[in-house]
């Protein structure tokens, strides 16, 4: 099925007249209800259903009257009294809003060290010597230069000029070199130990 002008032509007087995709499909024969969709959208047509909302709910709008205030009883005369000044409910601190976001507590500038992050207290002490002798040898490289056979083990602050990879040969079926492998990934009742 091709869209040839008329069959364009017809789309677009139906769609304008507000019939439906299905309809307009049935209409044109051989051509899905997503396709004429897909059509009104390459178009620009699609924005029928968003100028058709406001004119529909125009004529709801008139149609309910305004509701009329209910005229009180007279009351029997008082000596008028003086009305209390309104009083003024306090706000609440502000310690008390929460914020819809989280507030970073702290913002390092690019070139500042980061603090240690808590992962760090679950690698073993051999494990990171063992990196720091590794990452001594590294090839450091920069993201343009990784492969599937280089570590791709990330190190220092990406917002410096100072930050590599480690760029060694990877271990085999792992996304980093054996050094980065066991800190990486450790066993499960290693981790558990640690944290006891």
């Amino acid at each position: 099925m091709s869209w040839t002008d008329e069959r364009v032509e017809t789309l677009k007087k139906m769609w304008g007249e507000g019939q439906s995709a299905s309809q307009i499909a049935k209409e044109l024969g051989g051509v899905t209800r997503n396709a004429v969709i897909g059509k009104v959208h390459r178009l620009g047509l699609s924005n029928r259903g968003a100028a058709a909302a406001p004119a529909a709910a125009k004529p709801e709008a008139k149609a309910k009257p305004a509701p009329k205030a209910e005229a009180k009883p007279a009351a029997p005369a008082k000596p008028a009294e003086p009305e209390p000044a309104p009083q003024e409910t306090p706000e609440p601190p502000a310690a008390e809003a929460k914020p819809a976001l989280p507030v970073r507590k702290q913002i390092i500038p690019a070139g500042q060290p980061l603090p240690p992050q808590p992962s760090a207290n679950e690698i073993s002490p051999e494990a990171l010597a063992k990196v720091n002798e590794i990452e001594k040898k590294a090839k450091k490289i920069g993201l343009m230069e990784l492969t599937e056979r280089t570590c791709k083990w990330p190190v220092g602050d990406p917002a410096t000029e100072d930050f590599w990879f480690c760029g060694l040969p990877v271990q085999q079926g792992k996304p980093y070199c054996e050094a980065h492998v066991g800190v990486a990934f450790q066993p499960m009742s290693a981790r558990r130990d640690r944290r006891r």
